[in-house]
C-alpha cells in the first residue's frame, strides 16, 4: 500500500539490537550522541502530517524542516498525480531524520492513507475552512491522536479528503488575504499544537523501543559506510 522512508539498511536487523546501538554510538562524537538522546524527548507521533499531491518540492521540504523543528516524526505524503523529491536548500537535511511514509501504488491514494491512519488510531483533521470547523486555537488534543492532512498549493484538499475527514479545522485570519501558503500554514499549525501538547497531561512521548528504533536509525545515517560495518559487527558475534 505505501513505501516507508527512503533509506535502506540491512534486511537482516529484524529487531533492535541494544548491543549494537551500543557499539554504533561508540563511533560517533559524544555531543553527537547527546543531541540524538535531547531530541528523542522531545519527539512525538501523537501528532502526525499528511501532505495530499503537493507538486512544489520546496513547500514539501519546508513543511519537513518544520515538523523535524516542532518534534513532529512522522510524515505521509500522498502521490496521486505528483512526486515528492527533497529540495536540499529548503530542507536543510530535516528528511534525514523524519520517519516519511509515501503513498502511491494505486490511481487515488488518499482513502487509503485515511483508512491506515484511522487504523492506528488517528482522527483525521483536515486543515481548510470549513462549515463545521473549529479554530486551531480550541482543536482538543485530549480527544485522541491527530492526523493533519494538509492540501496541494492551489486546489486545496481533494473532495476524497474532505468527506473523509474527521474534524476541520482554521487558521483566525483578519486581513484580504483568504489563505496562507502551504508551508505556512504547517508551521502556524505544528507550533500551536505541539506547544498545546507538551503543556498538556497526555502522554505525547515516545516508547522506549521507538527511541531505540529512531536511534539505531540516526546513527546508521551519520556513520560511514555503515551497512558494512554492522555485517562485520555482527559477522564478528558469531565468531
Amino acid at each position: 500500500m505505501f513505501e516507508k522512508g527512503s533509506r535502506k539498511f540491512p534486511f537482516f536487523i529484524c529487531m533492535i539490537d541494544r548491543k549494537l546501538i551500543e557499539f554504533l554510538s561508540g563511533l560517533v562524537t559524544g555531543d553527537r550522541l547527546n543531541t540524538f538522546n535531547k531530541v528523542l524527548e522531545f519527539r512525538t507521533r501523537y501528532i502526525t502530517v499528511v501532505l495530499e499531491d503537493l507538486f512544489q518540492s520546496h513547500n514539501a521540504s519546508a513543511v519537513l524542516r518544520s515538523c523535524d523543528c516542532f518534534g513532529i516524526q512522522d510524515i505521509h505524503m500522498i502521490e496521486n498525480n505528483f512526486s515528492y523529491s527533497v529540495n536540499p536548500d529548503v530542507s536543510l537535511g530535516s528528511a534525514q531524520w523524519l520517519s516519511i511514509s509515501k503513498y502511491k501504488s494505486v490511481v487515488d491514494n488518499t482513502l487509503n492513507t485515511i483508512k491506515h491512519l484511522r487504523n492506528k488510531g488517528y482522527r483525521i483533521v483536515a486543515t481548510t475552512p470549513h462549515t463545521n470547523d473549529t479554530v486551531l486555537e480550541e482543536l482538543d488534543l485530549e480527544k485522541g491522536k491527530i492526523a493533519l492532512l494538509f492540501g496541494s498549493e492551489l486546489p486545496g484538499l481533494s473532495d476524497i479528503a474532505m468527506n473523509n475527514a474527521d474534524e476541520f479545522v482554521k487558521i483566525n485570519m483578519v486581513g484580504f488575504t483568504e489563505s496562507f501558503n502551504i508551508s505556512v500554514s504547517a508551521a502556524i499549525c505544528l507550533y500551536e499544537l505541539s506547544k498545546k501538547l507538551r503543556l498538556s497531561c497526555i502522554n505525547w512521548h515516545l516508547r522506549d523501543d521507538e527511541k531505540n528504533e529512531l536511534l539505531l536509525d540516526w546513527l546508521k545515517t551519520s556513520i560511514k559506510d555503515s551497512e558494512n560495518i554492522i555485517k562485520l559487527y555482527y559477522q564478528r558475534q558469531k565468531q
